[in-house]
């Protein structure tokens, strides 16, 4: 099932992003699934999906955004590392 969002914004916005109406709305997707992705509310494939692209294009996207792919932190890292060993 899909389903429509509509948001209201003043014309003056697009100038102001640089944006064509369509450029505007991809990117509010993304943002919106790089934060969620971010705070780990959804996945990695999820926020992928929600931003319309496939998890190769969202991980170049993330970088872009200056968004590690990784949910983890770099003490959970090490903390998995050593109870490997």
């Amino acid at each position: 099932m899909n389903f429509e969002i509509t948001m209201d914004f003043n014309e003056d916005v697009l100038p102001a992003v640089r944006k064509t109406p369509e450029e505007f709305a991809a990117e509010i997707r993304m943002l919106a699934a790089a934060k969620w992705y971010e705070t780990g509310t959804v996945s990695q494939e999820k926020a992928a999906q929600i931003a319309g692209l496939n998890r190769s294009d969202f991980l170049t996207a993330l970088s872009n955004l200056g968004i590690s792919p990784f949910q983890y932190t770099a003490d959970e890292v090490l903390k998995e590392v050593d109870d490997v060993k």
